[in-house]
Protein backbone atom coordinates (compact mmCIF):
# COMPACT_ATOMS: atom_id res chain seq x y z
CA UNK A 1 0.00 0.00 0.00
CA UNK A 2 1.32 3.35 -0.47
CA UNK A 3 1.19 6.05 2.25
CA UNK A 4 -1.80 7.97 0.09
CA UNK A 5 -4.08 4.53 0.16
CA UNK A 6 -3.01 4.10 3.86
CA UNK A 7 -3.98 7.60 4.55
CA UNK A 8 -7.25 7.45 2.52
CA UNK A 9 -8.23 4.12 4.73
CA UNK A 10 -7.26 6.01 8.07
CA UNK A 11 -9.36 8.86 7.19
CA UNK A 12 -12.62 6.48 6.29
CA UNK A 13 -11.65 4.51 9.78
CA UNK A 14 -11.77 7.93 11.43
CA UNK A 15 -15.22 8.69 10.23
CA UNK A 16 -14.24 11.51 7.82
CA UNK A 17 -16.92 10.49 4.80
CA UNK A 18 -19.88 11.05 7.86
CA UNK A 19 -18.11 14.48 8.71
CA UNK A 20 -20.42 17.30 6.64
CA UNK A 21 -18.18 19.66 5.47
CA UNK A 22 -19.04 22.17 1.81
CA UNK A 23 -18.95 20.18 -0.87
CA UNK A 24 -20.31 17.25 1.26
CA UNK A 25 -17.82 15.00 3.37
CA UNK A 26 -14.84 16.30 5.03
CA UNK A 27 -13.27 13.01 3.32
CA UNK A 28 -14.74 14.90 -0.40
CA UNK A 29 -12.86 18.00 0.64
CA UNK A 30 -9.90 16.55 1.34
CA UNK A 31 -9.69 14.54 -1.14
CA UNK A 32 -10.23 17.25 -3.35
CA UNK A 33 -7.55 19.75 -2.27
CA UNK A 34 -5.26 16.67 -2.62
CA UNK A 35 -5.91 16.33 -5.99
CA UNK A 36 -5.81 20.08 -6.64
CA UNK A 37 -2.47 20.45 -5.24
CA UNK A 38 -0.98 17.58 -7.40
CA UNK A 39 -2.87 19.20 -10.73
CA UNK A 40 -0.95 22.86 -9.71
CA UNK A 41 2.08 20.17 -9.69
CA UNK A 42 3.10 19.97 -5.66
CA UNK A 43 5.34 17.60 -4.26
CA UNK A 44 4.15 14.64 -2.50
CA UNK A 45 4.48 15.96 0.88
CA UNK A 46 2.51 18.87 0.21
CA UNK A 47 0.03 16.79 -1.33
CA UNK A 48 -0.47 14.10 1.42
CA UNK A 49 -0.64 17.24 3.89
CA UNK A 50 -3.44 18.37 1.82
CA UNK A 51 -5.29 14.72 2.62
CA UNK A 52 -4.61 14.61 6.08
CA UNK A 53 -4.78 18.76 6.76
CA UNK A 54 -7.63 18.58 9.05
CA UNK A 55 -6.33 15.35 11.59
CA UNK A 56 -5.90 17.60 14.21
CA UNK A 57 -8.71 20.12 13.23
CA UNK A 58 -8.20 23.65 12.37
CA UNK A 59 -8.45 27.48 13.26
CA UNK A 60 -11.72 27.39 11.46
CA UNK A 61 -12.93 23.64 11.78
CA UNK A 62 -13.02 22.40 15.18
CA UNK A 63 -13.34 18.90 15.02
CA UNK A 64 -10.40 16.59 15.10
CA UNK A 65 -10.05 12.77 14.13
CA UNK A 66 -6.83 12.84 16.02
CA UNK A 67 -5.33 14.89 19.32
CA UNK A 68 -2.20 16.97 18.82
CA UNK A 69 -0.29 14.31 21.62
CA UNK A 70 -0.70 11.49 19.37
CA UNK A 71 1.55 13.18 16.15
CA UNK A 72 3.07 9.80 15.66
CA UNK A 73 0.14 8.15 14.64
CA UNK A 74 -0.44 10.59 11.51
CA UNK A 75 3.60 10.89 10.65
CA UNK A 76 3.67 6.90 10.51
CA UNK A 77 0.88 7.10 7.43
CA UNK A 78 1.95 10.36 6.10
CA UNK A 79 5.70 11.28 6.62
CA UNK A 80 7.79 13.07 9.19
CA UNK A 81 7.24 16.66 6.38
CA UNK A 82 4.00 16.21 5.55
CA UNK A 83 2.59 15.48 9.05
CA UNK A 84 4.77 18.61 10.30
CA UNK A 85 2.67 21.04 7.69
CA UNK A 86 -0.23 19.40 9.19
CA UNK A 87 0.43 20.26 12.46
CA UNK A 88 1.25 23.90 11.22
CA UNK A 89 -2.08 23.98 9.42
CA UNK A 90 -3.95 22.21 12.20
CA UNK A 91 -2.27 24.93 14.76
CA UNK A 92 -2.41 27.96 13.67
CA UNK A 93 -4.06 30.49 14.83
CA UNK A 94 -5.35 32.52 12.02
CA UNK A 95 -5.85 35.84 13.54
CA UNK A 96 -2.43 36.00 14.57
CA UNK A 97 -0.76 34.62 11.70
CA UNK A 98 -2.00 35.31 8.45
CA UNK A 99 -2.31 39.29 7.96
CA UNK A 100 1.15 39.26 8.59
CA UNK A 101 2.54 36.37 7.18
CA UNK A 102 4.62 37.42 4.38
CA UNK A 103 6.07 40.17 6.33
CA UNK A 104 7.07 37.63 9.50
CA UNK A 105 7.13 34.44 8.13
CA UNK A 106 5.27 33.38 11.68
CA UNK A 107 2.92 30.79 12.38
CA UNK A 108 1.17 30.90 15.39
CA UNK A 109 0.56 27.60 17.25
CA UNK A 110 -2.98 27.86 18.64
CA UNK A 111 -1.79 24.55 20.56
CA UNK A 112 1.55 24.96 22.21
CA UNK A 113 1.45 28.69 22.18
CA UNK A 114 3.88 31.14 20.57
CA UNK A 115 5.51 31.53 16.94
CA UNK A 116 7.31 29.79 15.07
CA UNK A 117 9.21 31.46 12.07
CA UNK A 118 9.17 29.00 9.31
CA UNK A 119 12.06 28.66 6.46
CA UNK A 120 11.68 29.69 3.03
CA UNK A 121 10.37 25.81 1.20
CA UNK A 122 8.21 25.62 4.58
CA UNK A 123 6.47 28.57 4.40
CA UNK A 124 5.30 28.04 0.82
CA UNK A 125 4.20 24.88 1.27
CA UNK A 126 2.20 26.47 4.45
CA UNK A 127 1.17 28.90 2.41
CA UNK A 128 -0.20 26.88 -0.47
CA UNK A 129 -1.94 24.52 1.75
CA UNK A 130 -3.52 27.04 3.08
CA UNK A 131 -4.78 28.85 -0.18
CA UNK A 132 -5.74 25.36 -2.21
CA UNK A 133 -7.95 24.85 1.01
CA UNK A 134 -9.65 27.92 1.04
CA UNK A 135 -10.21 27.67 -2.71
CA UNK A 136 -11.86 24.75 -2.32
CA UNK A 137 -13.97 26.10 0.35
CA UNK A 138 -14.60 29.23 -1.83
CA UNK A 139 -15.74 26.70 -5.02
CA UNK A 140 -18.03 24.46 -2.64
CA UNK A 141 -19.82 27.02 -0.23
CA UNK A 142 -22.65 28.91 -1.42
CA UNK A 143 -22.17 32.57 -0.69
CA UNK A 144 -18.80 32.10 0.60
CA UNK A 145 -17.00 34.04 -2.56
CA UNK A 146 -19.82 37.59 -1.87
CA UNK A 147 -19.48 36.87 1.44
CA UNK A 148 -15.50 36.40 2.19
CA UNK A 149 -14.17 37.18 -1.34
CA UNK A 150 -12.62 40.51 -0.57
CA UNK A 151 -10.68 39.50 2.06
CA UNK A 152 -9.03 36.25 0.69
CA UNK A 153 -8.14 38.84 -2.50
CA UNK A 154 -6.41 40.67 -0.34
CA UNK A 155 -4.77 38.02 1.76
CA UNK A 156 -3.71 35.88 -0.97
CA UNK A 157 -2.49 39.13 -3.38
CA UNK A 158 -0.80 39.63 -0.09
CA UNK A 159 1.22 36.17 0.05
CA UNK A 160 1.79 36.07 -3.63
CA UNK A 161 5.39 36.57 -2.68
CA UNK A 162 5.82 33.30 -0.89
CA UNK A 163 3.16 30.96 -2.44
CA UNK A 164 4.37 28.70 -5.60
CA UNK A 165 3.05 30.34 -9.24
CA UNK A 166 0.78 28.25 -9.60
CA UNK A 167 -1.37 28.63 -6.80
CA UNK A 168 -1.18 31.92 -6.78
CA UNK A 169 -2.49 32.06 -10.22
CA UNK A 170 -5.50 29.53 -9.66
CA UNK A 171 -6.12 31.33 -6.60
CA UNK A 172 -6.08 35.01 -9.29
CA UNK A 173 -8.28 32.67 -11.42
CA UNK A 174 -11.25 31.18 -8.99
CA UNK A 175 -11.47 34.43 -6.70
CA UNK A 176 -11.27 37.15 -10.04
CA UNK A 177 -8.45 39.37 -8.37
Amino acid sequence: MSAESDTRAWLRERGAEGVAHPGGTLYAHLSRVHGRLGRLGLGEDVRLAGLAHAAYGTDGFDLALLDPAERPTLRALVGEPAEHLVYLYGGCDRDRTWPRLAETGEVWDRFAGGARRLEPPVLTAFVDLTVVNELDVAEQAPGFVEEHGDHFRRLFASWAAIASPAVTADARHVLSF
